[in-house]
Formats: C-alpha cells, structure tokens, sequence
C-alpha cells in the first residue's frame, strides 16, 4: 500500500498504522481480475493489492523499487505457484515486463508506503527521530543531501511547489542559516527548525514540517515524473480493452493522472506551451464516472485513506501517442543545481 501525507495534510503519517490496502474493493471492481488475465502492479509494497487479485485467480508482475519490499514479498512469490514475479525496479520501467501480448491491467498506488513511514532508520517521517533519508530505493541522493547542499533559490522551489508551503522562502533561509553552524542529521533536527520559523498554533491539525518532508520526499524519490513517466509506459503496454488503475493521495498526483486521461479521451486539447490541437482518437475510455475516494467508513478506519482519490480507463485499440511531459504543466525541477550523494 502507498499511503501519502494526503491533500489535506494530515498528521497520519507518525504513528503505526496496521498494513491496509486503500480502496481495495473499488481497485478490484476497477481493474476486473479473473483467471488467465495478467495484471501489473507497479507498487507491490506490503502486497495487499498484489495478494487480492491473486486471490481473484490473475496472474501478476508486481514491481518496487524498495530492496526491502522485494525481501518481504519472496513468501507470497513461492506460495503463488508460479502466478507471481516480483521485480526491483522503478514503476516507470513497467513496458519493459510487459508480456509480448500486452497487459490486461495496470495498478499503482502512489506516495510512500506505510512500512517506509513506520521504520524510523528509512527517514521519512518526524514523528520518529531518524536519519534524514527518504530514498524509496535506499540509494542516491537523500533528504540530508538536499537539504545541506541545495541553493537557497532551490529550496524554496521544492518546498513551494512540490509542498505547497506558504513559509517556503523562510523556512529555506533558516536552513541555510543552520547549515552553516552544523550540518542537518536527523527528521527531528529539521522538524524542530521548521517549528520553529513556523510555530504550531492550537487550530493547526497538522504539524508544521509536514508539508516540507512532504516535497522534499517527492523530490527525493522523483515521484511526479516517475508517475508522468509510468503513465505513458502503462499506455504502451496494456492490450486493448486493458485497464490502468491509478489510486493517488495528493492534488499533485491527482492533477497528472486527471491530466494524462482527460488528453488520451481524444478530445481537442492543448497546454498553456502548445496551441490548441485537433482531436486525436483516443487511446483511454474512462471505468465509471471519474475519480473514486474513500467512503466515510473507510476514511474513519484508515485515516491514510482520506485523501485517496481513484481514477481508471480503458485501453482503445488506437496506438500509443508520444509521451510529452508538457501536457502536464509541471516545472522543470531537473534544472535545479545538481546535488552530489
């Protein structure tokens, strides 16, 4: 399971929250399982998305690219008599697993699992005092790294855009004015600088530093394009009447899903780089009327569910359009000074 800081913020993501698949029944209903079918599940996790479409008699190809996520998946690889192959790699390399005829369905679960959360050595969240890490990978560059070496100018970009964060441009200089005397080490170092630029006040329901550890995550890990990157790989690969289900927990991640279906429904569209173009035939029919979030009853019993948003189309047998990243108005990050690890 993914389970991201969420839309609304919110303060989930410090304690340990038992292993649940959101919007389970509404993937499953989405994604339409059944034996001789071959369904990809591009975040395998813990394997609950993974384990249930099992169960419903698919064959599965399930990637991630956290070393730990593949150890922990290899006793429900050699309990699935073959059905299951499980592969360490990014999410956006899923057309190079892809079957010769194509795939019948496509799941992924976006944002940071709930066993990268809980494991305070993985960095990710404040709540417990850690390394300042957050590589879904466990290699490159990390939160530390970013957060010692960028530019001021390059810190507020991240923690403005990826964050949303209002006090980017103070919380950068206070950074930058800490760094200078020591190094930042730990979660709990950054969180409790963050405080205090940014004191907590009694109405706030979530922490300050959330939004930060949130956008330096995403940028860590690279996760929107991975995301554009996977979608347009998903595309590639699925047969035609295949299904890509996307389940998202941040308006970051939804706005690129929302974006990439509504330009593949073959209506005329544009960017605000490019004109107006003609309608092309479109490659995705939209499962349902749009996006899909989590009942009240779901929401109350996994509060990481709240701001899980689901939304899922149909392959066309038209062909694969080209992948063009400006259709998602995303800022070129990329542009940023290079930071060593």
């Amino acid at each position: 399971m993914a389970a991201n800081f969420g839309e609304g913020f919110s303060d989930a993501d410090g304690g340990p929250v038992r292993h649940i698949p959101v919007l389970l029944s509404e993937v499953l209903q989405s994604l339409d399982p059944e034996p001789g079918k071959v369904i990809l599940d591009g975040t395998f996790g813990a394997g609950g998305y993974t384990s249930a479409i099992l169960g419903k008699g698919a064959d599965v190809i399930a990637l991630d690219r956290d070393p730990n996520a593949i150890a922990g998946g290899k006793e429900l690889v050699e309990s699935s008599g073959g059905r299951l192959v499980l592969h360490h790699t990014e999410f956006s390399n899923l057309a190079e697993f892809a079957p010769e005829g194509g795939l019948d369905g496509v799941v992924l679960d976006i944002g940071v699992s709930s066993m990268q959360i809980d494991e305070a050595e993985r960095g990710f969240s404040f709540q417990r005092n850690g390394p300042l890490d957050m590589r879904m990978a466990v290699s490159g560059v990390s939160a530390a790294d970013v957060v010692n070496r960028a530019k001021v100018s390059d810190l507020i970009r991240i923690f403005g855009f990826l964050g949303e964060e209002k006090h980017a441009g103070r919380i950068a200089r206070a950074i930058e004015k800490r760094r200078a005397l020591e190094p930042f080490q730990t979660t709990r170092e950054l969180a409790n600088l963050i405080e205090t630029v940014n004191p907590r006040k009694a109405k706030d329901k979530i922490h300050p530093a959330t939004r930060v550890f949130q956008a330096l995550r995403i940028y860590v890990n690279d996760e929107l394009g991975e995301l554009a990157q996977a979608l347009f790989a998903a595309e590639r690969s699925l047969k035609p009447g295949g299904r890509l289900v996307v389940v998202t927990f941040h308006s970051l991640e939804d706005r690129i899903v929302k974006k990439f279906f509504s330009e593949r429904s073959g209506k005329a569209s544009g960017s605000r780089h490019l004109p107006m173009v003609e309608a092309r035939p479109a490659t995705f029919e939209p499962v349902g009327k749009g996006m899909v979030a989590a009942s009240e009853e779901e929401a109350e019993m996994n509060p990481r569910a709240r701001s899980a948003k689901l939304r899922a189309g149909i392959r066309t047998s038209a062909p694969a359009e080209r992948a063009d990243m400006s259709i998602f108005d995303l800022p070129d990050l990329a542009t940023l000074e290079k930071i060593g690890g």
